[in-house]
C-alpha cells in the first residue's frame, strides 16, 4: 500500500555530503533525531469492540473450515452505483463443524446462503453472518457454499487509505470504477472469510459491466462473453494463492498494450491496461517495469506469480498492491505524486507507485502475515525495496542516502507491531522505520552476499505462505548466525529509538545502550575524526570501553547507516 504520508515530503535535513563521507571512511556524522512530519495516522487508539474481535480473531466458526477456491461473480452498475452477485466458496473441513462465519459489511446485504440448492439459516452479528449447515461436517469433507449478495457498497472517502468503491469518470466523461479495501477488508463489497490468514489456492473472478466498458481483474483473462443486452462479462482466473483484499474491480475505457520479460522463471507476460487518452504517457512511463523486475529478481528471487502475469491497471486513486493487477494512479510521473519523500533527490529517479507496489508482490502478496498486527513485514520490507531499486540505478551510496533521508518521516508514536486478534495495525512507522531497521541489519550482516541471500531465501522459504513476524525474525537471526531478538523487540515492540550513550574516561571511550529491552546488543560502527571506522558492541546498561588509534574520543561519531541516537554523558 502507498505510504500513509501523501502530503509530507521529507525536508532533507540529513546532510548528504556527511553521509557520503562516512561511507567512504573519511568522517562520521551523528545520527540525530529530526521532528516527524505528521499526516494521516493509522487508527490505533480507539477501544476494541466485539466487531473488532469478530473481524480480527479466528474464532471457532472460522477455524474448522478452509477455503480452497472462490468463484466470485459480480454485476456492476455505474448508473445506480449498485452491485449484485454470488460467491461460491469451495471449502474443506479441517475439523468437525456446522456453523460458518461469513463476513459482509453493511450496507451490503447477504440475500441468501445455500448448499446444494437448499437455503440455510443465517444470523447476523454486525458485519459477521453465521451460517448454519444442515448437518455437521466431518474433517476431510468438502462442500460448496453459495452466497448471494447485493447493495450499494461503501464509497471510498479517500482511496486507498480509506477504502471502498470509487465511482468516477475519466477525462472524456466516461464511467470509471475501481476498488481499494485493504484494512477495511474485502467484505466491504463481497462475502468471504475475511481474515488475512485465509487465502484460496486459486480463484475465478467474473465482472459484468455495461458496454463498452472493459473490466480488468487479477490473473489472466479466461473469457469475455455477452451477458444481457448491452452488458459483457469479463472472467479472470487467478492460479496462485491470493489474499481477499487484493481482489480488485477495475472497469473503464481501457486499452491494452504489453510485452514479455525473460526472467528467472521463464517468460513473463507484462500487461498494461490504461485509459485510452493516457496511452502515450503510459508507454513512456512503464518502461520502468523491466529494470524494476531485473533488480528485484536479483535481490529477492523470481517474481512470485509468473502463471498469472504481471499487470498494471490505471486507477482513479494513487495505487495499491493488487496481486498481478497493480493499481496505478501516480499521474505518469516520477516520485510520489512528483515529490521525493526522502528529501535527497534520489526518489525522483523513479516512479514511486511502480516500484513500491511491485515490491509488494514479494513482500505482502508472496509472503503474507497471518495478522495485520505484523504488517511491517509487508510495508517495512517493501519500503526497503525502494532503497534497493535506488541502489540498482545509482549505486549503494545512493540507496543508503535514500533510506536515511526517509527518517525525517518517522514519528516513534507507538510500536510498529500492533495488538493481535482485533484487526488493528501498529504504527505507520512500519514504512520508514521498517525500511531503516532492515538497512541497519544489513550493516550488522556486514556482508552483502549474505544479506542478499537472506532476502532471496525468505521468498523461497516462505513462498506463497502465511507467516508471523516471529517466523521472519527467527529466520533472519538463523541466517545471520546471531540472536537478533533483542534488536527486533526494541525496534518493533517499543516505540523509542535506542540511544547510544558515550563518555570519555582517562582517555578511553566508554559506551552503552539506553534502550527499553534488557540485553539490547546492536553492534555499530563508529569513527573518530581522522580515524578508520571500528566496530563496537554496546549492550543495555553496561559500560564498555575502547581506545582509538586516531582522533580523540570526544570526536567520535556514529555511522548514520544505523538507526539510533547518540547522547554524550558527562
Amino acid at each position: 500500500m502507498p505510504n500513509p504520508h501523501p502530503d509530507s515530503p521529507a525536508n532533507g535535513r540529513l546532510r548528504r555530503a556527511a553521509i557520503a563521507a562516512f561511507a567512504l571512511g573519511l568522517l562520521g556524522v551523528s545520527a540525530t533525531r529530526t521532528e516527524p512530519l505528521h499526516a494521516q495516522v493509522t487508527p490505533g487508539t480507539a477501544p476494541f469492540t466485539r466487531a473488532d474481535t469478530l473481524r480480527g480473531t479466528l474464532g471457532p466458526e472460522r477455524l474448522w473450515w478452509d477455503v480452497h477456491f472462490y468463484d466470485l461473480a459480480v454485476r456492476i452498475d455505474p448508473k445506480t452505483r449498485r452491485i449484485s452477485g454470488a460467491n461460491a466458496i469451495h471449502f474443506r473441513a479441517v475439523d468437525d463443524g456446522q456453523v460458518m462465519q461469513i463476513d459482509l459489511q453493511r450496507p451490503m446485504e447477504l440475500v441468501r446462503a445455500s448448499l446444494d440448492g437448499t437455503s440455510l439459516k443465517t444470523r447476523r452479528d454486525g458485519n459477521a453472518h453465521f451460517v448454519e449447515l444442515p448437518r455437521a461436517m466431518a474433517a476431510g469433507e468438502e462442500a460448496v457454499l453459495l452466497l448471494e449478495f447485493e447493495g450499494e457498497p461503501t464509497v471510498a472517502p479517500n482511496a486507498p487509505w480509506d477504502g471502498g468503491f470509487v465511482w468516477t469518470r475519466d477525462g472524456l466523461g466516461r464511467p470509471w470504477v475501481a476498488t481499494a479495501n485493504q484494512g477495511h477488508g474485502a467484505s466491504m463489497w463481497w462475502p468471504n472469510k475475511d481474515h488475512q490468514s485465509e487465502e484460496p489456492d486459486s480463484m475465478l473472478f467474473s465482472m459484468t459491466v455495461p458496454d463498452p466498458m472493459v473490466a480488468v481483474g487479477n490473473g489472466r483473462l479466461r473469457e469475455k462473453t455477452p451477458a444481457e443486452e448491452g452488458w459483457t462479462t469479463w472472467s479472470w482466473f487467478v492460479g496462485n494463492p491470493i489474499n481477499n483484499y487484493n481482489i480488485a474491480v477495475n472497469a473503464g475505457s481501457f486499452v491494452h498494450f504489453g510485452e514479455t520479460y525473460e526472467g528467472l522463471d521463464g517468460t513473463l507476460d507484462l500487461d498494461y491496461w490504461v485509459l485510452e487518452e493516457d496511452l502515450g504517457r503510459a508507454r513512456r512511463q512503464f518502461v520502468q517495469v523491466r529494470p524494476m523486475l531485473e533488480c528485484f529478481e536479483e535481490w529477492f528471487g523470481p517474481y512470485p506469480f509468473y502463471g498469472d502475469s504481471f499487470k498494471m491497471v490505471q486507477t482513479p486513486y494513487l495505487g495499491m498492491e493488487h496481486q498481478s493487477a497493480i493499481a496505478y494512479g501516480n499521474g505518469y510521473q516520477n516520485g510520489y505524486l512528483g515529490r521525493d519523500l526522502s528529501g535527497t533527490g534520489w526518489g525522483l529517479m523513479w516512479d514511486f507507485i511502480i516500484i513500491h507496489e511491485a515490491g509488494h508482490e514479494w513482500f505482502g502478496n508472496n509472503i503474507t502475515t497471518a495478522d495485520v498486527a505484523d504488517m511491517w513485514v509487508h510495508e517495512g520490507f517493501t519500503n526497503y525495496t525502494e532503497n534497493i531499486f535506488t541502489e540498482c540505478l545509482a549505486g549503494p551510496q545512493a540507496g543508503a542516502e535514500y533510506v536515511i533521508g526517509s527518517r525525517a518521516l518517522i514519528m516513534n508514536d507507538r510500536p510498529i507491531i500492533g495488538p493481535y486478534g482485533v484487526n488493528r495495525e501498529g504504527s505507520s512507522d512500519m514504512y520508514y522505520k521498517g525500511g531503516n531497521i532492515l538497512h541497519t541489519l544489513r550493516q550488522v550482516a556486514d556482508d552483502d552476499a549474505l544479506w542478499k541471500g537472506i532476502l532471496r531465501g525468505m521468498n523461497q522459504e516462505f513462498w506463497h505462505q502465511i507467516v508471523t513476524s516471529a517466523e521472519i525474525e527467527d529466520y533472519v537471526s538463523e541466517q545471520m548466525g546471531r540472536d537478533l531478538s533483542p534488536i527486533f523487540d526494541q525496534y518493533l515492540r517499543k516505540s523509542r529509538i535506542p540511544v547510544l550513550e558515550m563518555r570519555t574516561r582517562d582517555g578511553a571511550l566508554e559506551y552503552r545502550w539506553d534502550a527499553d529491552v534488557d540485553g539490547f546488543d546492536l553492534p555499530v560502527r563508529i569513527a573518530a575524526e581522522g580515524g578508520s571506522p571500528i566496530w563496537i558492541e554496546p549492550i543495555t546498561g553496561e559500560w564498555r570501553s575502547t581506545r582509538l588509534e586516531a582522533g580523540g574520543p570526544e570526536s567520535v561519531m556514529l555511522d548514520p547507516n544505523f538507526l539510533a541516537r547518540v547522547h554524550w554523558v558527562e
